[in-house]
C-alpha cells in the first residue's frame, strides 16, 4: 500500500501575515520593540494623561462635528428649550443648543470634550514641570522638550478657537478681547484683526475660520509632533530615577508587553471614566444660560480657562499707557504684555540649552535629577509657577473681588507688585528648601534613620537609636553628580601676558557660579566620612 505525502497548508491569516511581514517587516519591527523595557514611576504616568486625554479629545471632536454648523449666519430658535424660543441667534449658536439639548449624549459628550481638553492642558503642564525639575530635558533630549512646549503652545490656542465656536456670550467677550489685543499691535493689528474676521469686528468669518483651526490646523499639526514625540521617547529609551543597577546604559522595568501595555489600557479606562465622570457632575460653559454673542453686550464674571488666565492677567493688570508717535497711538498697556507673553514663552522653550550653555554640561543623561539636588534649577522652576498663579489672580481679579469682599483695586495692586516680589521670594525660600533636604539626605547617610528609640548610656546620657540606611537607601542618596563651576582661570598667561577674556566667557563663568558655586549645594557624605562614623569613633 502507498501513502502520498503531502505538506499542510497553513491557514489563511498566516499567510496574510507572513505576506506582509516580507513586505513591511512588522514582525521583525514588532519583535524588537515589543519587549522595550519602561521604568515603573507613578511619575511617568502623567504623560499617559496627556495621551489618553488627548485620544479622549479627538473621538468626542469627531463626534461633535458631525451636528455643529461652522455658520454665523442669523437664524430663529425653535429647539427644544423653551426660554431661547423665537430669539435671533447665529447657526453656530443654534447647533450647539441642539446638540446640547437635542442630541442623544450630545450634552454629555460636549462636557467630556470640553473637560477633556482643561485635563489635557493641566496635565501637559504637570508633566513639563516634572521633565523640567527632574532634568530630563537635558542632552539627547531638548529636541523632545522641543516638542511637548509645542504641544502645550498648541494646546492653548486649540483650546481658544474650541471654545469660541458657540458663539455664546461668555466666548464672544473672550474673542473681542483677543481681537482688542490683536489691534494694538502696531502697522499689522488691523490687517491680522481683518484677516481673521473677514471685516470689521464681529464680521461673518471667524467661526468658520476658528472651525477649520481648530478642527484641521492645529489638531494636525499637534498630532504629528505627538507621534514624533512618542517616536524619539521610543529611540532615546526612557529616563529613570537613580537606583542599584540603574545607569545611564541601562533601563529597569517592565516589558512593553504584556505587563505595560495591559497597565496602560487598564489606566485608559481609568482616565475616561474620571473624566466622564467629572463631565457628567460638573456642568461647564452652559450656553443656555449665557445666551448668543452679542457686540454690544458683555458677559459678567467673563474668565478664559485657566491655561489663558495667564496672559489675561497681564492686560488687566497693565497700567493703561499710551504714547503717540508720528501720529500713531501705542497702547502700552495692551502692547507690552503681548511681548512678555511669547517672550516668558520662548525662555521656557530654550531653558534646555541655556542650561547647557552655562553649566557646560555636553554629556548624555539618561539618570534623572532628585529636584533637591538641582537647587537652583528647582527654584527658577518654583519662581516661575508662582509668577503664573500670580498673574492668574490678576486674570480673575473681578471674580476675587466679588468672591471674596474685596477691593478690585487693592487686588490689582497687589498684581503688580507681587510680580516682581512673589518670584524672588520664592527662588530664594526654595533654594533654601532644597539646601536644606540635601543637609537633611547627607546626615542620613552619615547617621542613619531616626528610629525614635531612646537609650540611656552608663554615665546618664540619654541619645535616640539612629537604624543605618539600607545599601539600596545609600545608593540612591549618594549617586547624584555634584559639579563644578566653570573656571576663567589666570589673568595672565604662563609667559606673564595679560589673557583677554571675552564678556560672553565672564557672564557664562558668573552664570555657572550661581548654579554650581559656594552655597548652592550642600557636599554630599564621602565613603571616608560614612567609615570613620560607622565605625564607631565619637558616634553613639
Amino acid at each position: 500500500m502507498s501513502t502520498e505525502s503531502s505538506k499542510r497548508k497553513a491557514p489563511a491569516g498566516e499567510r496574510v501575515a507572513d505576506w506582509a511581514d516580507g513586505r513591511l517587516g512588522i514582525y521583525s519591527l514588532a519583535k524588537a520593540n515589543m519587549r522595550k523595557i519602561f521604568p515603573d514611576h507613578w511619575s511617568f504616568m502623567l504623560g499617559e494623561v496627556c495621551l489618553y486625554s488627548f485620544i479622549i479629545i479627538i473621538l468626542t471632536g469627531v463626534y461633535l462635528t458631525l451636528f455643529f454648523h461652522p455658520s454665523m449666519q442669523e437664524v430663529t430658535y425653535h429647539g427644544s428649550y423653551v426660554p431661547m424660543q423665537g430669539m435671533h441667534m447665529s447657526d453656530a449658536f443654534q447647533s450647539t443648543m441642539h446638540i446640547s439639548f437635542d442630541v442623544r449624549g450630545g450634552l454629555l459628550i460636549r462636557q467630556i470634550h470640553h473637560w477633556g481638553a482643561l485635563i489635557f492642558l493641566a496635565a501637559m503642564f504637570v508633566h513639563m514641570m516634572r521633565v523640567f525639575f527632574t532634568g530630563a530635558f537635558r542632552k539627547p533630549r531638548e529636541i523632545n522638550w522641543l516638542f511637548g512646549f509645542l504641544l502645550f503652545v498648541l494646546g492653548m490656542f486649540t483650546g481658544f478657537t474650541g471654545y469660541s465656536l458657540p458663539d455664546d456670550l461668555l466666548s464672544g467677550t473672550g474673542v473681542r478681547f483677543m481681537e482688542g489685543a490683536i489691534l494694538s499691535v502696531p502697522i499689522i493689528g488691523t490687517y491680522i484683526s481683518m484677516f481673521l474676521f473677514g471685516g470689521e469686528f464681529p464680521g461673518s468669518d471667524f467661526v468658520p475660520r476658528f472651525f477649520s483651526i481648530h478642527v484641521l490646523l492645529l489638531p494636525g499639526i499637534m498630532l504629528g509632533l505627538l507621534v514624533a514625540h512618542l517616536i524619539l521617547v521610543f529611540y532615546h529609551k526612557h529616563t529613570q530615577f537613580p537606583g542599584p543597577g540603574r545607569t545611564n546604559k541601562n533601563v529597569v522595568g517592565m516589558p512593553l508587553l504584556p505587563v505595560y501595555m495591559a497597565k496602560a489600557g487598564g489606566f485608559f479606562f481609568l482616565v475616561f471614566g474620571v473624566i466622564a465622570a467629572v463631565a457628567a457632575i460638573a456642568t461647564i460653559n452652559p450656553i443656555w444660560a449665557i445666551g448668543p454673542y452679542r457686540p454690544d453686550q458683555v458677559s459678567t464674571g467673563a474668565q478664559p480657562d485657566w491655561y489663558m488666565g495667564f496672559s489675561e492677567g497681564l492686560i488687566r493688570v497693565m497700567p493703561g499707557w499710551e504714547i503717540n508717535l508720528w501720529g500713531h497711538t501705542l497702547v502700552l498697556g495692551v502692547l507690552i504684555p503681548l511681548i512678555i507673553f511669547p517672550l516668558v514663552l520662548v525662555s521656557i522653550a530654550v531653558y534646555p540649552f541655556i542650561e547647557s550653555w552655562v553649566t557646560g554640561d555636553k554629556r548624555e543623561h539618561h539618570l534623572l535629577d532628585r529636584p533637591r539636588n538641582a537647587p537652583t534649577r528647582t527654584a527658577f522652576g518654583a519662581a516661575w509657577i508662582s509668577w503664573y498663579f500670580v498673574l492668574l489672580v490678576g486674570g480673575g481679579n473681578d471674580l476675587w473681588a466679588t468672591h471674596f469682599h474685596l477691593s478690585i483695586n487693592a487686588i490689582t495692586w497687589f498684581v503688580r507688585v507681587g510680580f516682581f516680589v512673589v518670584p524672588v521670594l520664592v527662588f530664594i525660600a526654595t533654594r533654601r528648601i532644597c539646601l536644606g533636604l540635601q543637609r537633611r539626605d547627607r546626615d542620613k547617610v552619615l547617621h542613619g534613620r531616626e528610629s525614635g528609640i531612646i537609650k540611656r548610656l552608663p554615665h546618664g546620657e540619654f541619645v535616640e537609636v539612629h537604624e543605618p540606611l539600607s545599601q539600596e537607601q545609600l545608593h540612591t542618596l549618594t549617586a547624584h553628580d555634584q559639579p563644578k563651576p566653570l573656571e576663567i582661570g589666570s589673568e595672565v598667561d604662563e609667559n606673564g601676558v595679560e589673557r583677554k577674556v571675552g564678556r560672553t566667557t565672564k557672564l557664562r563663568a558668573k552664570l555657572s557660579k550661581g548654579f554650581y558655586g559656594e552655597g548652592t549645594q550642600i557636599p554630599k557624605a564621602t565613603a571616608e566620612e560614612y567609615e570613620e562614623i560607622t565605625s564607631g569613633h565619637g558616634h553613639h
